[in-house]
């Protein structure tokens, strides 16, 4: 069936200039949910698929590099605008779309979020069902762009959390990140210019005012607490009026017109064809190889800074790099190194004059270390191991985690897990990795920090040993970031080991087999 006969049997298609729907791949139809619905606000689904067992734990999908090989991201989010009346579906037709599209790092953003905050007027008229929420006053709408556009831009976004019992924001606002997709709905989600213009797709839900009602009552006195006469109060006098002159006229802009909201499947299915059919056009595949060979020959850059190779540290590995050593001996002259690692980056952080006196009486012209927080993130799971370290010489450190594996079907490195402190953007950052050899892995956790507005002069890149070619490669996409080890070797291998190098860190630190499927959570060699 041709996309426009299969607009008519399930939607319509909307005039405006959207991409065309004809070029649309051909995918299994949607099955109808059992699932109840449940009415949201915004929330990130950043969790990647699990699969659990009692021993560990196997991720199964992971986010792919939204940046090229200068640290420059090359490709926005695609949002999906879903518009349409006071409870006509669209959270419905927002999971069903999730659900059906089946990929990783998609986002559900609620216009809900972006109420105003209200004064004690305003307050008092709302408790009487008298403040028209459905007014586009009501809404924030500087905010939510604002939020908007960041988030299609890969930016880590604080999205407001709103109390419909208590007509008010929480204190809490809820950080989303990571997007692939955006699924953005809302009752006048196009009804701003600015704001149509973030849009993708759009996709308006026409639902029969009498169901739009029954719904509205069920949700408004269930789950907000409210009086069936002030229900039907608010909605004729506020609710209904809004609709015929603020929502439905938007209809136009829609590029699909969605009759029947949840159980239409055709034109849920119409949709899915055609956003993963976006999804394929914007993808652009790292070129690994092309990393190695970019920078052959060039002098290491200046932002390097290698521990002195002291006849302690030289000894330390030589040790660590015999392959007849036994794993505690591994793991202490491994964390040693760590040690004098962490003190020597430390060194660079900024620190002012100060004037101390001593028990004596006398003066101290000191250095003090600058106010600002440091904090320590780790690339799981061998950058873990240098943690102890740090949280042995900077008091009351904040820790955070990253979890990038390489993609064996192409290569590339992706991320599966993210957790990193809150309010991380004026903190120094030290990105702990035990070793760097192309530098993909490094680089995607840098462009993680960037994109929570971490500054790129405040992050430190420590590892205990890196190749010239990941010293690179990071240095060239990210030049104000610092990168501190205590080793360089030259070479990597056709498998992008580091020549002479360590073999695999995190088996031989932990004790795994290195021998695991490639689906197994642990560390590429030397990455």
């Amino acid at each position: 069936m041709a996309a426009e006969e299969a607009a008519r049997a399930g939607g319509r298609l909307g005039s405006s200039g959207a991409p065309a729907l004809d070029s649309l791949v051909c995918r299994p139809p949607l099955t109808p949910s059992l699932s109840p619905r449940k009415r949201t606000t915004s929330q990130s689904k950043t969790e990647p698929p699990l699969l659990r067992t009692s021993k560990r734990t196997i991720y199964t999908a992971g986010r792919p590099p939204w940046y090229n090989e200068t640290g420059t991201p090359f490709k926005e989010a695609f949002v999906i605008g879903l518009c349409g009346g006071s409870a006509s579906g669209k959270t419905t037709v927002a999971n069903k779309i999730i659900e059906a599209l089946d990929v990783p790092w998609v986002v559900l953003l609620s216009m809900d979020s972006f109420y105003k905050v209200l004064n004690k007027d305003q307050q008092q008229l709302a408790a009487c069902n008298e403040y028209n929420f459905d007014h586009p006053d009501a809404f924030d709408f500087d905010l939510l762009i604002s939020v908007l556009r960041k988030l299609k831009e890969g930016k880590s976004v604080k999205v407001p959390v709103y109390d419909f019992t208590t007509h008010s924001r929480s204190k809490e606002w809820k950080t989303i990140y990571g997007a692939n997709v955006i699924v953005f709905e809302g009752i006048l989600a196009f009804a701003n210019k600015e704001l149509l213009q973030l849009l993708d797709m759009k996709v308006f839900v026409d639902t029969d005012s009498d169901i739009r009602l029954v719904r509205r009552l069920k949700r408004d006195i269930m789950e907000r607490g409210r009086e069936v006469a002030g229900v039907i109060k608010q909605y004729s006098k506020f609710v209904k009026p809004a609709f015929e002159q603020y929502i439905e006229p938007t209809m136009q802009a829609a590029d699909i017109v969605v009759p029947r909201g949840g159980e239409n499947f055709v034109a849920l299915d119409l949709i899915v064809q055609h956003v993963h059919s976006q999804l394929e056009k914007r993808k652009l595949r790292w070129h690994i190889a092309a990393l190695a060979s970019a920078h052959q020959g060039q002098p290491l850059p200046k932002t390097l800074s290698v521990l002195d190779s002291t006849p302690q540290v030289r000894g330390m590995h030589t040790i660590i790099r015999n392959k007849e050593t036994t794993r505690d001996e591994f793991i202490f002259y491994s964390k040693r190194l760590m040690r004098l690692l962490i003190e020597h980056a430390l060194s660079f952080l900024p620190l002012k004059p100060v004037t101390v006196e001593t028990p004596q009486g006398t003066v101290y012209e000191g250095k003090r270390f600058h106010r600002q927080r440091i904090t320590g993130v780790s690339i799981l799971r061998a950058g873990e191991t240098m943690e102890q370290a740090l949280t042995a010489v900077c008091k009351d450190i904040r820790l955070g985690k990253i979890l990038i594996q390489t993609n064996h079907n192409t290569g590339e490195p992706e991320l599966h897990y993210l957790r990193l402190p809150k309010e991380i953007s004026e903190d120094y950052v030290i990105l702990m990795d035990s070793t760097v050899s192309t530098g993909a892995a490094a680089m995607m956790a840098i462009r993680v920090l960037l994109d929570h507005d971490v500054q790129e002069d405040r992050i430190f890149l420590l590892s205990l040993l890196m190749a010239e070619m990941g010293v690179h490669s990071v240095a060239y996409a990210f030049p104000r970031v610092r990168i501190i080890t205590t080793a360089v070797d030259k070479r990597v291998s056709e498998e992008f080991h580091i020549i002479p190098g360590i073999g695999n860190f995190g088996d031989r630190y932990f004790g795994t087999d290195s021998a695991q499927p490639s689906w197994y959570e642990g560390d590429c060699m030397d990455c």
